[in-house]
């Protein structure tokens, strides 16, 4: 760990000097491979005698499979073999042994390993052919019976069941309460007291999870996985099946969208590596899109929800309690209420959070977990409390602005939340709102302005990379991390190339391989924070040796130089005061007499900080929405998202995440919705006909601006993470919007035209 790391404040470093490429809105390094086609995804790798394998999903919630009959798939002609847990190859017999770095606490889903049934759609067979169609036909010729056991998939009727959980998830402890919650809102004169939810949604990437294993032979496997950590893959399967790591290679250069949905290796892996090493053959799991439903989730959450503020807007009173539903195998939780805690000044605040098994699949992290749902229920109830006011909402959050984290009273490493509130207020034009409620017109359409507030955690986590410089001048970064589509080749190769003054055609970046040097998984938005200063430090430790073999040259110009004093670009090393005393790359490595300067390094946060200060990204959301007033119809015709996130290594595609967060939010706010048939306990959309994600029709103007904010404390190269900020807040500005709009508050997400229609005017 370098010194200033221990300090807790890290100083730029002297690259800042001439950085052409950082901060600058380059296009994507991998963008032609992927619009050409030559990238390739987990489903598209190939190899010889590859077998293709088709799951069997299980038709009921809870029971036990009673028989299961194979026959007629495997006289299906190109059949290899079907597997079921009554012939399923042996493996670790240890639940600890299935765990992968992001588990929660309880005992992983393992397939095929009983009769028992956990939930609906479960696998609970394998088909393996020849050929992709026959396995999908003989896959349809597998009979199965079962003894049915009455299930329970409704939040709301075990509510009462809700617990503590024994062990809680890094992070995720609601924090401690201040004040008194309950006299501050008995006394407050102005409240509101309300129940929010947010329906269970589905991440659906456009990539179906996908593993393609390839036998090498000798025990020795090449697994392709659609992951957002190839060293998780890695060490599941060396952990499940008892293999070396020398024996697993993972691979996952692109990840065509994952948003959480990879971070845990998914059934579709086990079942593919199970039956390559069984056959001894390469095999191909992907799942239908169908099958996309039968795993992780957006949660479903009973929030309640009450606020309380004098006259004047100040809050005298903040309760926030959440029961939120996992599986009946592992104690899956989310940070929900700690947002309440923490966003506004508030000297009485008291949240809780239980969970409630319901017999469904394990949720999991999907973008921002827990923050979109706090959120909502947070800002929502502040936005009603400003009516409840005849405030103005924005004014009643400066009001309330928290200079310091108010969870834990540690100061911020940087927030300039008030300059994005200014900066996208003035975008977006919100002095010229009328505050009443279906005040303002056009046509046969109401228009209505909401806004909200967003924090995300900025983090960043211990991550290793490697720099390799070759004599002809190209430099090569590698890291484990992925790249899931948010840009991190092309970041990193932005700051790869700053730090030896080379173009960026000069710097291949290297992402998704288990050889690498170490990086956790990608996601929480710390890959840009972790991986790129793991590239940073590495490239560092590079430019000091070669600034080494330049002053010991033979007369060298730069003899008596210091590297602070010394820019590095266009190949070659200058004096700033003096550009014409240089030495090129290849003169000070051929005085070295190396052909390549190789350098690995780890960065890792500094203790210190995480000791005393609170890292958050903050951003302010401004929605128009246009609402039909005779069929309800919801159109969000304009956005403006000003965000603070530190320095923005790429504004083309830093402003792609926020995006891309912002159209998520939409779908949470009027389309995204998982229904569940309580009665058959089985999600029934599962599919892109009847489970509704916006498309291009359903997003009009956003408008995103980047707040300039100075951060020195979390992590050398001064960034934020942008991955999920863009949905946190998203959803409440657009049902604040709808509000203004219509007068009617609606607290269960999507808002969709029947919810709408059937609401009274509120407030």
């Amino acid at each position: 760990m370098h010194e200033n790391q221990r300090a807790g404040m890290f100083q730029p470093h002297d690259t800042a000097l001439h950085q052409p490429h950082v901060g600058a809105p380059r296009n994507r390094v991998d963008g032609r491979a992927k619009v050409t086609g030559a990238a390739r995804y987990a489903a598209e790798y190939t190899a010889p005698d590859l077998a293709y394998g088709h799951v069997v999903s299980g038709a009921i919630a809870k029971g036990r499979i009673r028989s299961i009959d194979i026959s007629a798939a495997m006289a299906v002609p190109g059949v290899v073999q079907v597997f079921t847990h009554e012939n399923r190859p042996r493996t670790a017999w240890r639940s600890k042994a299935y765990q992968d770095e992001v588990a929660p606490p309880g005992t992983p889903f393992r397939p095929l390993y009983d009769e028992k049934i956990l939930y609906s759609g479960q696998p609970v067979a394998l088909v393996v052919a020849e050929d992709s169609e026959i396995a999908r036909y003989a896959a349809s010729l597998v009979r199965v019976t079962y003894e049915e056991e009455k299930h329970e998939t409704d939040l709301a009727k075990v509510r009462a069941q809700a617990y503590k959980p024994p062990k809680t998830r890094s992070g995720m402890a609601p924090p401690a309460p201040r004040g008194d919650a309950e006299a501050g809102f008995g006394a407050a004169p102005v409240k509101v007291d309300e129940s929010y939810r947010i329906a269970i949604e589905h991440h659906n990437p456009m990539e179906l999870h996908a593993s393609t294993v390839v036998w090498e032979g000798g025990g020795r496997i090449t697994v392709y996985d659609k992951i957002q950590g190839v060293q998780n893959t890695q060490s599941y399967i060396t952990h499940v099946f008892g293999l070396s790591k020398d024996d697993v290679h993972v691979k996952s250069p692109f990840v065509g969208g994952a948003f959480g949905s990879g971070l845990r290796p998914q059934y579709q892996l086990f079942l593919a590596v199970m039956a390559a090493l069984e056959l001894k053959r390469s095999v191909r799991v992907m799942l239908t899109r169908d099958q996309m439903f039968t795993f992780t989730y957006r949660p479903d959450a009973l929030q309640d929800m009450a606020i309380a503020a004098n006259p004047d807007g100040e809050l005298q009173a903040i309760r926030h309690d959440v029961i939120g539903n996992t599986s009946t195998f592992e104690d899956y939780q989310e940070s929900i209420v700690s947002w309440s805690a923490m966003m506004y000044h508030c000297d009485n605040v008291a949240t809780t959070y239980k969970l409630a098994q319901t017999d469904t699949y394990t949720p999991g992290d999907m973008r921002a977990p827990g923050a979109p749902t706090g959120m909502f229920a947070l800002e929502s109830a502040m936005d009603e409390l400003s009516y409840r006011l005849g405030m103005d909402p924005l004014q009643l959050r400066l009001k309330n602005y928290a200079e310091i984290n108010e969870g834990d009273g540690k100061p911020f490493t940087s927030k300039e939340l008030r300059a994005a509130y200014q900066l996208g207020a003035e975008r977006f034009g919100w002095a010229r709102r009328n505050p009443k409620p279906r005040s303002m017109k056009e046509g046969r359409e109401l228009i209505g302005w909401g806004m909200a507030s967003g924090m995300w955690e900025a983090q960043m986590q211990k991550t290793t990379a490697r720099a390799t410089l070759t004599i002809d001048g190209k430099l090569e970064v590698g890291t484990a991390t992925a790249d899931i589509g948010t840009g991190t080749y092309t970041i990193l190769t932005q700051i790869a190339a700053d730090a030896l003054g080379l173009p960026m055609e000069k710097v291949t970046a290297l992402v998704g391989d288990s050889k690498l040097p170490f990086s956790p998984v990608e996601g929480g938005s710390w890959a840009a924070a972790s991986a790129g200063t793991a590239v940073h430090l590495a490239c560092n430790t590079v430019r000091e040796q070669l600034f080494k073999y330049a002053r010991g040259m033979d007369g060298s110009p730069l003899a008596n130089a210091e590297i602070g004093r010394v820019a590095f670009r266009n190949g070659r090393m200058e004096l700033i005061s003096d550009p014409s005393r240089f030495v090129t790359i290849q003169d000070a490595m051929r005085a070295g007499a190396v052909d390549r300067i190789e350098a690995e390094e780890t960065g890792s946060p500094s203790r210190i900080t995480q000791l005393r200060y609170a890292a958050y990204t903050h951003s302010a959301i401004f929605a128009e929405v246009r609402v039909d007033e005779e069929l309800g119809r919801i159109r969000v015709t304009r956005i403006v998202d000003a965000v603070a996130a530190g320095r923005i290594l790429n504004p083309k595609t830093a402003r792609s995440q926020i995006l891309g967060g912002v159209v998520f939010g939409i779908g949470m706010a009027l389309t995204e919705e998982s229904m569940m048939d309580h009665h058959l306990g089985r999600f029934m959309n599962h599919n892109y006909a009847e489970y509704h994600i916006p498309v291009n029709a359903d997003v009009h103007d956003i408008d995103v601006i980047f707040v300039e904010e100075h951060e020195d404390k979390i992590n050398p190269i001064g960034v934020k993470g942008l991955g999920e900020i863009g949905i946190v807040g998203t959803a409440a500005a657009i049902a604040n919007a709808v509000f203004h709009a219509t007068g009617k508050r609606v607290r269960h997400l999507p808002i969709t035209v029947d919810r709408l229609l059937e609401m009274e005017d509120a407030d």
